[in-house]
């Protein structure tokens, strides 16, 4: 990546971290945010950010862009982005596209493990939406010959956004739903995952971006807890909670399944930094936040 320039559409927490991990390796990064002051914030961390909507974008963005990375809200239609490039020829110099998903595509599996190769099955309007704006982008890729990935995310954690925060905050509670675990997966391991893909592109690769612990969000606080020496809040029963939840709350708890993550390992020889949430959260509290 050294000689060439990535495009990040919706340069926010993840798109951010993989910036940060391509410093110094690409000539030029750039970075899109709805609005001009989003755009200034990415420009203030080394982001060549610009103010970009859907309205606005086309393919004449992509003229100098070897590296295409989304992470843009869906809508009711799939990806906004994508839909302005139906259209579109071939982008001169593009190689690559990258588009960040979430593993709500496979549905409730009952708490078994799911990898790349089950059948999608989501369970909510958000999942069918973005299992669409997948499609939307590996069509795109197929049609010009461009090599396109999908990473499909779980929970998301990091510096600012983990169970250290929450239990900080006084916001942190330990629902209690027998059975039911979570994947999740640090954000710099993310940024090493989409990174590693720029080095060995696979058209039409989709990748489970997971960690090796899925487990209760409740275990996740009470350890969050114990490293930040206070005591843990008490366990809620599920069925007590769940008439307080908001709409994505029940959607969040409806869903029960473990994310298999060989496939980034053995295809992309990606090495987790943090193979599980105890190993993420004392490196985020080690670094001082």
């Amino acid at each position: 990546m050294r000689s060439e320039t990535m495009l990040i559409l919706g340069a926010g927490y993840s798109g951010q971290a993989v910036a940060r991990l391509l410093a110094g390796k690409a000539r030029r990064i750039k970075g899109t945010s709805r609005s001009e002051a989003g755009a200034k914030a990415l420009r203030a961390r080394g982001i060549d950010g610009m103010a970009m909507t859907p309205e606005i974008f086309s393919a004449a963005a992509l003229d100098d862009i070897d590296a295409l990375l989304i992470s843009v809200p869906r809508d009711d239609l799939g990806d906004p982005f994508a839909r302005q490039l139906v259209q579109a020829g071939k982008p001169a110099r593009l190689r690559w596209i990258g588009y960040l998903s979430t593993t709500g595509v496979y549905g409730d599996t009952g708490g078994a493990w799911v990898d790349e190769a089950a059948t999608p099955n989501p369970s909510n309007a958000r999942g069918h939406r973005r299992l669409k704006a997948e499609s939307q982008w590996l069509e795109f890729g197929r049609r010009h010959g461009i090599a396109t990935q999908i990473f499909r995310l779980p929970g998301i954690y990091g510096p600012g956004r983990s169970a250290l925060d929450d239990v900080r905050a006084g916001r942190a509670r330990r629902i209690d739903k027998p059975g039911q675990a979570f994947s999740r997966i640090h954000v710099e391991d993310i940024a090493r995952s989409v990174v590693a893909s720029l080095h060995r592109p696979k058209g039409g690769a989709i990748y489970n971006v997971a960690d090796d612990l899925p487990a209760p969000s409740s275990e996740v606080v009470a350890y969050a807890c114990e490293l930040l020496g206070v005591v843990p809040p008490p366990l809620i029963p599920f069925a007590e909670i769940e008439p307080t939840l908001s709409p994505m709350g029940r959607e969040f708890y409806a869903d029960n399944r473990r994310v298999k993550n060989e496939r980034i390992k053995r295809e992309l020889g990606v090495s987790l930094a943090f193979p599980t949430y105890r190993e993420g959260l004392r490196g985020i509290l080690a670094n001082g936040n």
